[in-house]
């Protein structure tokens, strides 16, 4: 049973900085893709970042320049970087794991958030 679990989370003030964690049970090196994605009170769930196999990543448009995504394969971990924090990025932030089978079919495992204050 794959389990992910965020850390990192908590209060910030307008331009600080927070990196999220998300530790995996299992392998990440074989997923087709580790990302995260948050949602905000009232809204859908979004996609903030994405590191697809093979190295490629994609962002929101609203996070580009100011978060990073990053992969430690070795311990199984994925950090989003978050720099120059605004309000609008208050939200539980998920941790996401894509996996493909053999069949070409996707599987998305999600860990249980982490939530992203910024206020002053």
């Amino acid at each position: 049973q794959v389990q992910l679990v965020e850390s990192g989370g908590g209060l910030v003030q307008p331009g600080g900085s927070l990196r999220l964690s998300c530790a995996a049970t299992g392998s990440i090196s074989s997923s087709y893709s580790m990302g995260w994605h948050r949602q905000a009170p009232g809204k859908q769930r979004e996609l903030v970042a994405v590191s697809i196999s093979g190295g490629s990543t994609n962002y929101a448009d609203s996070v580009k320049g100011r978060f990073t995504i990053s992969r430690d394969n070795a311990k199984n971990t994925v950090y989003l970087q978050m720099n120059s924090l605004k309000p609008e990025d208050t939200a539980v932030y998920y941790c996401n794991q894509r996996v493909q089978d053999y069949t070409y079919r996707f599987y998305d495992y999600w860990g249980q958030g982490t939530q992203v204050t910024v206020s002053s």
